[in-house]
């Protein structure tokens, strides 16, 4: 980005909006669609503004770890593909879609929203694990809280497949199948620093002239469950209150949708 571009943002920041004409702590259009592929135990298209992110949550059955036998796994992947924006690169993740991935994991596991024993089939033997694959079609900024809300509305719709104690099937997902058991649903709201400005959703243009970051991951109740400090710059302890007030607020709007 170049400097006349940086000094363009700052400009509207300083009067109290965005160049995209939102308030600093406004989101974009919010959309969730559920059930969005056929082929998945659960899935969801989340659409913010133009930014656009798939999650598919596949089941399947293994033998624990030694440490846990009676409770199930959960993972979360990320692909960064080519065709949703031009910065990323084909081959293995990379740093981006590591953090990525990490980030949105830690709010879901930090916040207990899986009842990792009610995935226990025979302890010591069989439990089940869950796969949770996050896929953006198209970046354009806060791919963060964008994965979020998508892994939170996949597993929402995710329905347990059959399992015999042989062989699961995958066929024989009805409307009377259980859905997975949730305890909690998290919200996250990354609030990012420009400057001496705090705002919420940056589109690209935006995420280029980000100096920090503090993704907050609050519980229904209004908990706050994981903190992650993202960006080169550093936040004093007046930032990170202010940021953790915004991203608060923010994730009751963000509850609704969910």
């Amino acid at each position: 980005m170049n400097n006349q571009q940086k000094d363009h943002i700052l400009n509207f920041l300083e009067k109290g909006i965005r160049f995209d004409g939102r308030k600093l702590d406004e989101y974009r259009k919010i959309k969730i669609e559920k059930g969005f592929s056929e082929n998945a135990e659960g899935s969801s298209k989340v659409s913010i503004g133009n930014t656009e992110v798939l999650a598919g949550v596949k089941m399947s059955v293994m033998e624990p770890y030694p440490d846990t036998p009676d409770e199930g796994t959960m993972m979360i992947n990320v692909e960064l593909l080519p065709l949703s924006s031009p910065n990323f690169e084909p081959g293995p993740p990379g740093i981006q879609a590591i953090e990525l991935a990490r980030v949105v994991d830690r709010g879901i596991r930090e916040s207990k929203t899986i009842d990792t024993k009610k995935l226990c089939i025979k302890k010591g033997e069989k439990v089940w694990s869950i796969i949770v694959d996050v896929c953006p079609i198209n970046d354009d900024g806060n791919l963060f809280d964008a994965s979020a809300l998508a892994v939170v509305a996949a597993l929402q719709d995710t329905k347990m497949p059959s399992y015999n104690g042989k062989v699961v099937d995958y066929k024989k997902k009805t409307k009377d199948a259980l859905p997975l058991n949730l305890k909690k649903i998290p919200t996250s709201c990354t609030v990012s620093k420009i400057g001496n400005h705090f705002i919420v959703d940056p589109v690209s243009e935006e995420e280029e002239k980000v100096e920090a970051r503090l993704t907050v991951e609050i519980e229904e109740d209004g908990t706050l469950c994981a903190l992650q400090k993202g960006g080169d710059n550093p936040l004093t302890a007046e930032d990170i209150d202010k940021m953790v007030g915004i991203g608060i607020e923010k994730s009751k709007e963000l509850k609704k949708l969910l």
